[in-house]
């Protein structure tokens, strides 16, 4: 009888403790690049995100990549030399990716900051809820209806898709190219202020308009107290190209929006060439 427990004993599941650490070893790495990509995008990394909720997401993402890639190379031990490089490189892959599409969607909070200081609404600020810090309202107001657009054209699920498809490329252990990493970031910033500018220009352009007028009317009325007469005039003057200007506005951000997963993509493509 003891004899015969002890032949079963290799045949039972879950008793190979090698195997069992080479599973969770090749989950350990395969989650990095996904839990750095979460925590460093503009909608995922937001602070009204909880932390609970980041790590159940980092974990279905890992199980959806090992599902779809079953031919994962096996890593070697965390402790290694090796295994802390694979570790550095696969998080610097998330990250690099999470913040190209950070940076480039700080084009509509840029606009928003500038329209507020042409406007006088700047000291108008509140709790930003994606950063935790304190900005204008115009700007969180523009950051909001981008990340409302993103989420509307399945956005997220495109740059999701994109993370689950870089294994393909970039297999873990494969070192991407550095050299892209850095002209994709500097490509990105340069990026984020030319479509800070497509967004602003128009409306900051008119309330220049606005103020000139206002100041030729202070000039012939000096009498005239320009606080009260001309903060009303362009806060108004904002409001009212808001309202008019919002579907030429969406469509703006909407091509944002695809700017930046597009350009994460190509980042993802050419790091492979490492």
């Amino acid at each position: 009888m003891i004899a015969l427990i002890h032949e079963g004993i290799p045949s039972l599941p879950g008793l190979n403790l090698q195997i069992l650490i080479k599973e969770v070893n090749q989950f350990f790495f395969a989650s990095l690049r996904v839990g750095s990509f979460l925590l460093a995008s503009p909608l995922f990394g937001a602070q009204f995100v909880i932390l609970p909720v980041r790590i159940l997401m980092a974990v279905v993402l890992t199980i959806t990549v090992v599902s779809l890639n079953p031919h994962i190379p096996e890593a070697p031990l965390i402790s290694s030399i090796h295994g802390i490089v694979i570790a550095a490189t696969e998080i610097s892959i998330g990250l690099s990716a999470g913040l190209v599409l950070t940076i480039i969607f700080a084009a509509a909070m840029l606009a928003g900051e500038k329209i507020a200081g042409s406007s006088g609404l700047s000291m108008a600020t509140a709790v930003d809820p994606i950063s935790g810090s304190s900005s204008p309202v115009m700007a969180q107001i523009l950051n909001l209806f981008l990340l409302v657009i993103f989420m509307s054209l399945d956005g997220h699920l495109a740059v999701l898709r994109t993370i689950i498809d870089s294994y393909l490329f970039l297999p873990i252990g494969q070192l991407p190219n550095a050299e892209k990493i850095i002209t994709a970031g500097i490509t990105s910033a340069g990026l984020m202020f030319k479509l800070a500018t497509v967004i602003m220009l128009p409306t900051v352009i008119i309330l220049l308009l606005a103020n000139v007028a206002v100041g030729v009317i202070s000039r012939s009325a000096p009498t005239l107290n320009m606080f009260s007469f001309a903060f009303p005039v362009t806060m108004l003057t904002v409001f009212l190209l808001m309202y008019l200007t919002l579907s030429i506005l969406g469509t703006s951000l909407s091509n944002l929006a695809g700017d930046a997963i597009f350009f994460m993509q190509n980042l993802i493509e050419s790091m492979q060439n490492g």
